[in-house]
């Protein structure tokens, strides 16, 4: 049986990824990983990923979209006209991970219909504060035919921070909760204000994104419409930060 560590780069993921190789010996363990344009995923994740990587003493499989470099999550909303799919799924998800996953799994572990895979088992790095994720996420890959497993939900835990096993977490989680996409399409204001005082490139980019495909990524209003409150907090010294809770943010921001 070989487990899969959905291995996204983040802290948590990292977590699982260390918690299998420790259950089942890494012998009997693949790292998949889909890689993102340097351009929204930061280096210090990527630097990230290869050095646990290196730790577990595993290579790194990956699962990529066609051309990833050039596709942020942008410039797919531009290519197909929208941020969203009807269901509410974001475009960039898709076509840069579910896609490319449910291809990778298709080529290399096929299961026929009303089968469970028996070569196979998808690791989870899902933590207490997601079990409704693990709930919808067990029962959509059953119905596919795989078994999944959630260490840090699951496992009596053996480690708890990656620092444990001499490894830093990127300086990303000093400013975010989360290692996602540098202009995450799944983020809210507090995100986007990020964006503009750190990534102005990405926040002007995403300004004619909205303009051309006639779509808000936020569901407050249009970004161009935040600039100048943007830059008002800005000027006030308003940290630019997503590791404050976001009521008392606002509320700091207001004053």
């Amino acid at each position: 049986m070989q487990y899969v560590v959905c291995y996204s780069g983040g802290h948590s993921s990292a977590l699982a990824a260390v918690e299998t190789v420790r259950r089942f010996g890494n012998e009997n363990v693949i790292l998949l990983n889909h890689d993102i344009s340097s351009k929204v995923e930061s280096i210090k994740i990527k630097k990230f990923k290869n050095q646990v990587a290196e730790y577990l003493q595993l290579p790194i499989t990956y699962a990529n979209c066609e051309g990833f470099e050039q596709k942020t999550p942008l410039s797919l909303c531009l290519e197909h006209g929208r941020v969203k799919f009807r269901s509410g799924h974001e475009i960039c998800t898709y076509f840069l991970k579910t896609q490319p996953f449910y291809q990778w799994l298709e080529e290399n572990y096929p299961v026929y219909d009303g089968q469970m895979s028996e070569e196979i088992v998808l690791i989870y790095g899902f933590d207490e504060n997601e079990i409704h994720r693990v709930a919808r996420r067990r029962r959509h890959l059953e119905s596919m035919g795989y078994d999944t497993l959630y260490p840090l939900v699951e496992w009596p835990r053996t480690i708890n921070n990656i620092e444990e096993i001499g490894i830093s977490r990127p300086r990303v989680y000093f400013e975010s909760k989360h290692a996602n996409c540098i202009g995450c399409l799944k983020a809210g204001k507090q995100h986007w204000y990020k964006v503009y005082c750190y990534h102005r490139d990405i926040f002007e980019e995403a300004k004619m994104v909205e303009e051309q495909i006639c779509f808000s990524v936020l569901k407050c209003g249009y970004l161009k419409d935040l600039e100048a409150e943007f830059e008002k907090m800005r000027q006030a010294r308003v940290p630019a930060t997503e590791n404050m809770d976001s009521y008392w943010f606002w509320k700091y921001a207001r004053q």
